[in-house]
């Protein structure tokens, strides 16, 4: 049996490929994840290392607030200079550095414009001298406050040199600081960046003026151990010294936290990307699914024979499954080993666009291994279970039939369909409504996994009709109407086909729908909530938004033509002991005017540093009312502060649930406004206002002046960015879909031998052969494509509705988009289409008549 199954392996190689393609490329996506992931991880551990190389032990005040990487900027408080003697004076201590080092500081490059960084931080520090580490490359050490050095990546990014007068931005300083460049320097190994960070250094002074907005403090202090103390008995004896406000930790401690947030990072991204690859394996079993059971179909009498000779069903069962074992572990050997190269592209593409990231060498996990054949063999014999199943039920009578096995009733397929398409619908419905705690992500991808598997099982028993609609717009011809019946005579084959394409465009098309809905409800509700006719602020770029001098809110309000102007600062507080996002307003009677607000208790006027002002969502979430107080501690502040509430405001009349007067904005993360509201009277225009608004933020090249719809499409153009990535992940499950129908009329041309060979005897020319075939590709690749877009919609308007109460109330169906899916469904069709139907038009008429 096992030789048998070996020749049948051997005499099918050919169609065998396209199915075993698709699960190279499924392992492929999985193996080049963790791939890319080990890869990045280890050489994020080495950055870190080699920067913390040369410290035996840091001292850092205590932050006042905890955020971790995914949530913005950790703010490491700023302390007397005078810790760095109590330093010092500890024994074991051999030499103690006060060292200011915030992100903040932007270079303004050659041609005017800030030198941005997506990701790593733009880091501002007072220059300490060289070390093992760091050494001048070029000039000398900045001696002035109007000097500055710069790492040799920046200066390169920016395009200055020793000499030239450039502009920068600070932390404390939102307007443009003019500088000499005095000199630039680089790192051990050649090195012009460590991880891609931008680093700008001043005096020790300046630095502590512009990074920490203090002087005579610092932010860390760098400690190297005497000879004989190792730097955890350091740690130790520091840490008894200072007290608890302080966080004492190893070099190498530093170097494990640092590289720890990141791979936190790093392990969404690798869950994202396996999300995608679970996509791409799901369209592959189809797939696969589909080839065996026609390869079964074909072999009705070959496996009938082999029952008639003594064959029992279980070796039959286990002949089908050795052929999708032999099938899927040589697809897992190379869908590994293309995912080694993907990985390793990748990782080389993201070291260079995150600045000259230096790349550990390429390894391979033992999780992509695993993984690569876990997941290729797995998905390959369990797509292939149910056709073996099925070619062990053949009766030897059927040895003597010339056909293969009939289409089964529809009645068994059509309920289990309907039963599980309702457990996705009841999942779905669990899991928007919020009731499934914290298994709402599991709930909410297990019934959209249940749901495709239902519509699936549910397409066999609507194809033929739909399918026969569909192919009547090409029924005005003879290879039209031929491609139109071939396309119906097997609703379970064109179903599974159709239904591999349909899950790639369901999910773009469900996506669409949810962030068009998403974009047209914040346009929606900013035009009719917020009466600001221009918006001052600038497009984020890194993990800091752009700010401006808080003066300019006062210059913009006596400019003629202005009614009013609010503006706003943000960030993390701790409330009541609970961390919580805060606004702060510079006039909340004039937010109450732009936003045409009536409290529901207390009164809207100019908040006094004392008070506060809350939605009544926050309100609710607080337990508070007007006339109660509650304490804030901020990322800056020296310690908590309590505030009276003043204001109970409704939530869609609110800049935010929790709104501070403008003093608290100063012990913020960033103490400067990043967005100011303005109101023109009435009968002003844009254009009268706007270029005097936008002189006054001049000094600022981050930040400019829009008119609200402007303003508007930045803040949402975000969404269209993320889709753009999710189509560009989701188009490999749409090829595998693309091969899948390649793969299935390949089969069926080879099934259908005979029979083409009957037309082509009867007068049907090569071309018209070549037009059936490319209408039969056309109507499945249609089919799926337009059950695509009807699930996708379902289930996107689905997910707008549970998100009602969050502010998407616009449900918009993206028809533009459901025209190109369906066009270029139109398209794949044809192109899958081009090989089967050459070899069909190749047939040898009178072969093809006596095949058997």
């Amino acid at each position: 049996m096992f030789r048998a199954t070996l020749k049948s392996l051997l005499a099918r190689k050919v169609r065998l490929i396209l199915s075993g393609l698709a699960v190279v490329l499924g392992v492929m996506f999985v193996s080049g994840a963790f791939v890319l992931t080990d890869t990045l991880g280890r050489s994020f551990d080495a950055v870190f290392a080699d920067a913390y190389a040369g410290i035996d032990v840091n001292v850092a005040a205590k932050p006042k607030i905890a955020v971790d990487e995914a949530e913005g900027e950790q703010v490491a408080p700023a302390f007397p200079a005078d810790v760095v003697g109590r330093v010092r004076a500890v024994p074991g201590v051999a030499e103690a550095t006060g060292v200011v080092n915030a992100d903040g500081a932007r270079l303004i490059g050659s041609n005017g414009k800030v030198v941005t960084s997506f990701g790593p931080p733009q880091l501002g520090e007072n220059w300490t001298g060289e070390s093992d580490l760091v050494k001048l490359r070029e000039g000398r050490a900045p001696q002035a406050d109007d000097e500055i050095v710069v790492n040799a990546a920046l200066a390169t990014a920016a395009k200055v040199k020793v000499g030239d007068r450039v502009g920068a931005l600070t932390a404390f300083e939102s307007k443009r600081r003019d500088f000499t460049l005095v000199g630039t320097f680089g790192y051990s190994g050649g090195r012009d960046s460590v991880g891609g960070v931008n680093e700008i250094a001043f005096t020790t002074p300046a630095a502590q003026r512009l990074m920490l907005g203090k002087p005579d403090t610092f932010n860390s202090v760098t400690v190297r151990a005497a000879a004989g103390v190792t730097p955890e008995a350091l740690r130790d004896d520091l840490t008894r010294a200072l007290g608890p406000g302080y966080e004492v930790k190893t070099g190498e401690q530093l170097s494990t936290d640092a590289a720890a947030g990141l791979k936190e990072g790093l392990a969404f991204f690798n869950k994202v990307l396996l999300g995608f690859a679970a996509v791409a394996l799901l369209v592959g079993t189809f797939l696969i699914l589909n080839t065996f059971s026609i390869i079964v179909a074909q072999r009705t009498r070959e496996l009938a024979l082999m029952r008639a000779i003594g064959a029992s069903g279980r070796q039959i069962i286990g002949s089908v499954v050795l052929e999708a074992l032999a099938v899927g572990l040589i697809a897992s050997v190379l869908g590994l080993g293309a995912g080694i190269g993907v990985g390793a592209l990748l990782a080389w593409a993201f070291g260079t666009f995150a600045g000259g990231l230096t790349l550990a060498g390429l390894g391979v996990p033992p999780a992509a291994v695993v993984s690569a054949f876990a997941v290729g063999m797995l998905i390959t014999v369990v797509a292939a279970l149910l056709p073996a199943l099925r070619a062990a039920r053949i009766p030897p009578i059927a040895a003597m039939q010339d056909v293969a096995t009939p289409d089964r009733p529809l009645t068994r397929l059509t309920v289990a369909g309907a039963v599980v398409t309702a457990v996705g619908g009841a999942l779905l419905a669990v899991g928007l409504t919020g009731n499934a705690g914290d298994a709402t992500l599991s709930v909410i991808l297990g019934g959209v996994l249940f749901t495709f598997i239902g519509v699936a099982l549910l397409t066999p028993l609507f194809s033929r009709p739909v399918v026969s609609l569909l192919g009547g717009l090409f029924a005005w011809s003879v290879p039209g109407r031929l491609g139109r019946l071939n396309s119906g005579r097997n609703p379970r084959r064109t179903a599974i086909t159709a239904a591999a394409l349909m899950v790639g465009i369901a999910l773009v098309t469900g996506v669409t729908v949810i962030l068009d809905s998403a974009k047209s409800s914040i346009a929606g509700r900013a035009a009719s909530t917020v009466d600001a006719q221009l918006v001052i602020s600038g497009a984020q770029t890194g993990p800091r938004p752009p700010v401006f001098d808080p003066a300019v809110v006062d210059r913009a309000a006596a400019v003629p033509g202005v009614n009013a102007v609010v503006g706003v600062y943000n960030d993390n507080a701790i409330v009541d002991g609970d961390r919580a996002y805060v606004v702060a307003l510079t006039d909340l009677a004039a937010m109450g005017q732009i936003y045409h607000t009536t409290a529901q208790s207390g009164t809207i006027a100019t908040l006094r540093p004392d008070q506060v002002a809350l939605s009544v969502s926050g309100a609710k979430e607080l337990g508070k009312s007007v006339g109660d107080r509650l304490t804030a501690q901020f990322a800056r502040g020296e310690g908590p502060r309590t505030y009276t509430v003043t204001a109970v405001l409704p939530d869609d009349r609110a800049i935010g649930s929790i709104i501070l007067p403008k003093q608290a904005g100063a012990e913020f993360t960033s103490p400067q406004p990043f967005t100011a509201l303005v109101q023109l009277t009435p009968g002003t225009t844009v254009s009268q206002v706007q270029p005097q608004l936008e002189a006054l933020v001049a000094d600022s090249p981050e930040v400019s002046v829009a008119d609200r719809a402007t303003f508007i499409e930045q803040q949402t153009s975000g969404f269209d960015t993320l889709l753009t990535m999710i189509q560009i992940l989701l188009a490999l499950a749409i090829v595998i879909a693309v091969l899948g129908i390649i793969n299935t009329l390949a089969l069926s041309v080879l099934e259908r031998t005979r029979e083409l060979g009957l037309l082509r005897a009867i007068g049907l020319r090569r071309a018209q052969t070549m037009r059936m075939i490319t209408v039969e590709a056309v109507v499945i690749s249609v089919f799926g494509a337009l059950l695509g877009v009807v699930v996708g919609a379902g289930l996107g308007a689905a997910v707008v509705r549970a998100l009602k109460d969050e502010g998407i109330t616009d449900l918009v169906l993206p028809w533009s988009q459901i025209g190109i899916f369906l066009g270029l469904a139109a398209l794949i069709g044809v192109v899958a289409a081009a090989l089967p139907a050459i070899r069909a038009a190749r047939i040898n008429v009178l072969g093809a008549i006596a095949h058997d």
